[in-house]
């Protein structure tokens, strides 16, 4: 029997410690981490799959943390991205709201002028700009856009489907396979979204409740969407999800035609003590073995093909093209 194929992306958001704690510090977060992330080497390895370290500006910018991204990404094949943490990355202007401060509201010149900054510094170490972004704690608006892709990236995976947070931008029901955006219109560069992989457990249940949702005052319709999540959705996310609901949700994805899974975790999560999940080494070790599990059961299961986030961007795929919604009064933002 033929073995479907799924394009497998890993992705880590490579960043300082603390994030977890609620405080947002210009300066002085630990990088400890970054020396973990050579413990994720079995991937490329023994099962293929590349890692794309999406780093944001504190890794980039201190000394040994380069280096020790230098030689891991010597040792295997892999992609520098850029992960953008508005509040320790420059300028800092002075601005009328708390960090972190969102971009439903952030002036787009200000946004600019910090993925300038974050591109500087991946220019500076690998010697080109990155063309993958994740936007710090999932906060990017449609709004943002248009400034992402005229800073050169062209692949974005900030948008998690189904995901109800709030305050934050609105990709409840997005796709869950990666598709294009013009986010400037049909004349300006598109973009490609990338989400990370969640799919309903019963095909059209996202629009119900979402449709319900609308009804209800703000408190019920953040109730009932973060629900959703925590009871019909499915994922990959091994932070986020026991291992047989990843394998659920792999299975069902590639059921319904999907052709990407999207793995996504922090890499101070690596770190014993820097993740309330993870509190000691045992806790880490558990984790890395649930990782390698899963990859060996998509090598059984699936015609498994690795791949970057960047990788998804080239011509041997046909990503459909998502319009912005249209209708007055939408809060559907993720196109």
């Amino acid at each position: 029997m033929t073995k479907a194929r799924l394009h497998v992306v890993v992705s880590l958001d490579v960043e300082e410690e603390g994030l977890f704690s609620g405080s947002y510090p210009r300066q002085g977060a630990g990088l400890t981490n970054i020396a973990e992330l050579s413990r994720l080497e079995f991937l490329p390895r023994e099962f293929g799959l590349p890692l794309t370290l999406l780093c944001d500006y504190p890794v980039l910018t201190d000394a040994s943390s380069r280096d020790r991204l230098s030689r891991l990404l010597g040792r295997i094949e892999g992609e520098l991205g850029g992960h953008l943490h508005p509040w320790n990355t420059p300028p800092f202007p002075d601005m009328p709201w708390p960090e972190p401060v969102s971009t439903a509201v952030m002036p787009l010149a200000v946004f600019r002028a910090k993925l300038d900054s974050l591109q500087q510094a991946v220019r500076a170490f690998a010697g080109h700009p990155a063309t993958s972004f994740r936007m710090g704690r999932w906060n990017l608006f449609r709004r943002a856009l248009p400034v992402l892709a005229a800073a050169g990236f062209t692949v974005d995976s900030s948008v998690a489907p189904l995901r109800q947070v709030a305050s934050g931008p609105d990709h409840f029901l997005a796709p869950s396979d990666p598709y294009w955006l013009h986010p400037a219109g049909q004349a300006g560069p598109r973009l490609l979204e990338a989400p990370t992989t969640q799919v309903p457990l019963f095909p059209g249940s996202p629009r119900l409740a979402y449709a319900l949702a609308r009804r209800l005052p703000e408190r019920g319709r953040e109730a009932l969407l973060g629900g959703f999540m925590k009871t019909l959705t499915l994922g990959v996310n091994p932070v986020w999800m026991p291992e047989a609901t990843m394998r659920l949700a792999a299975w069902t994805h590639a059921r319904r035609g999907g052709q990407v899974l999207t793995l996504f975790w922090h890499s101070s999560e690596l770190l014993p003590g820097a993740s309330p999940h993870f509190p000691d080494l045992a806790a880490v070790d558990a984790f890395l073995g649930k990782v390698r599990r899963f990859a060996g059961w998509l090598r059984r299961t699936f015609d498994v093909r690795g791949v970057t986030l960047a990788g998804l961007a080239g011509p041997e795929f046909n990503w459909p093209t998502c319009r912005p919604a249209t209708r007055r009064n939408s809060t559907e933002d993720w196109g």
